[in-house]
């Protein structure tokens, strides 16, 4: 599984210069082929465990919610569209009509609740730090002053450094999470910030133990599938899967695929979520 992450992060920086957003306009129903009508639907491309793609495969925790929610709707695996949605575009692909819902480990927020709506949440994750396994320095938020950090642009947790640690820290925001691997190996950041479970993921793909995640969580991050404004229709239908797929074992069954072999742990609290309920965001500091 190591080898597996490994390639898969290898690949990504190889390619993340070179990625691109390929889009088209039009709802489900409008799109068809020979396969019948279109579901497009927005993933990361650049997170191992989560959403990666290699090739023409897709895989990761957050393509499995996508493929049972798609399924549940009435759409088979050959008919969904797969988009890039990196975190600065999520809500330009859903306002556009360029995807019908973005399922990208994206946190459900009170801002972003002002231009999209949320079915969900699916998963609730933490903020953490990815750290140099010889790291002994860094032990947790607390302990950042001076530090240079790495996150994505558009990202919660870039944004949450800003709002809380920026008379601390110099903070470095890339495209993607491939980029700020490479920062924090040659020494030009001293950690990268996001979700522990994305961090986990990136930590196991380096596969030869240069990377540790602190294990120090300090925000809550709810996971939502993003949909566009004022459908709430849409929102019951993937509110009603996310709890069948809770249900019936399929999500307990993805996570443990995703997260096997990293070492990753999902916090029992929060985890599976009960309450499909965006109308409320959590984070604590």
């Amino acid at each position: 599984m190591k080898s597996v992450f490994k390639k898969a992060l290898a690949a990504a920086v190889a390619v993340a210069s070179l990625a691109s957003l390929a889009s088209c306009g039009g709802s489900a129903d409008s799109a068809s082929s020979a396969d019948g009508p279109k579901i497009k639907i927005g993933i990361k491309f650049d997170q191992p465990g989560l959403g990666y793609k290699q090739g023409n495969t897709y895989t990761g925790f957050d393509v499995d919610v996508a493929k049972y929610v798609a399924k549940k709707l009435g759409y088979s695996e050959n008919q969904i569209e797969w988009k890039e949605a990196p975190s600065k575009q999520r809500e330009t692909l859903i306002q556009n009509g360029d995807v019908n819902m973005v399922i990208a480990t994206y946190s459900i927020s009170d801002d972003r609740k002002k231009v999209v709506d949320f079915a969900g949440p699916y998963f609730v994750a933490g903020q953490d730090l990815l750290v140099r396994s010889n790291d002994t320095a860094i032990k947790g938020p607390g302990s950042l002053d001076g530090k240079k950090l790495c996150s994505v642009t558009g990202s919660t947790s870039a944004q949450n450094i800003k709002d809380h640690y920026a008379s601390k820290v110099q903070l470095m925001e890339q495209s993607g999470y491939a980029e700020c691997v490479t920062a924090l190996i040659s020494g030009t950041v001293d950690a990268v910030t996001t979700d522990d479970i994305i961090l986990a993921g990136l930590a196991a793909a380096k596969g030869d133990g240069q990377l540790k995640v602190v294990g120090k969580p300090f925000t809550q991050e709810r996971y939502g599938i993003g949909v566009k404004k004022g459908d709430t229709t849409l929102v019951k239908k993937i509110n009603a899967a996310l709890k069948e797929m809770e249900e019936d074992g399929s999500w307990q069954k993805a996570l443990d695929s995703a997260t096997k072999g990293t070492g990753y742990k999902a916090n029992s609290k929060y985890n599976p979520p009960t309450a499909f309920d965006a109308a409320s965001s959590t984070q604590d500091f």
